[in-house]
C-alpha cells in the first residue's frame, strides 16, 4: 500500500486535505483523493508567519519527501489563499 501512495504522490505534487492532528512540530492531514495517505507538514517548512492550522482546517501544499520508515508523505504548506508556484 505504501508503494502505491508514493507512486500516486511524486515529489512536487500539489496536495490538499483536512488537518487531523496537531503537534508542537507540525500538523498531520489526510490527503484528498488518496485513500489512507497521511501527510506531515512540519512547522519549520511552513510559510513565515503562518500559525499552526487548527483541527479540521483545510490546507494546501507540495510533496517534498516520502518517509519510508513511518510511511509519511512530507509536505511544505502554501500560505492560506496563495496559489501554488
Amino acid at each position: 500500500m505504501w508503494e502505491a501512495t508514493v507512486a500516486a504522490l511524486p515529489l512536487g505534487t500539489s496536495v490538499s486535505g483536512e488537518v487531523i492532528g496537531r503537534q508542537p512540530f507540525g500538523v498531520f492531514f489526510r490527503i484528498d483523493g488518496v485513500p489512507n495517505a497521511v501527510a506531515l507538514a512540519e512547522i519549520i517548512s511552513m510559510p513565515e508567519g503562518m500559525g499552526l492550522p487548527s483541527l479540521g482546517a483545510r490546507v494546501r501544499g507540495e510533496v517534498v519527501a516520502h518517509a519510508d520508515h513511518n510511511c509519511q508523505v512530507r509536505v511544505r504548506l502554501h500560505e492560506a489563499g496563495a496559489a501554488p508556484e
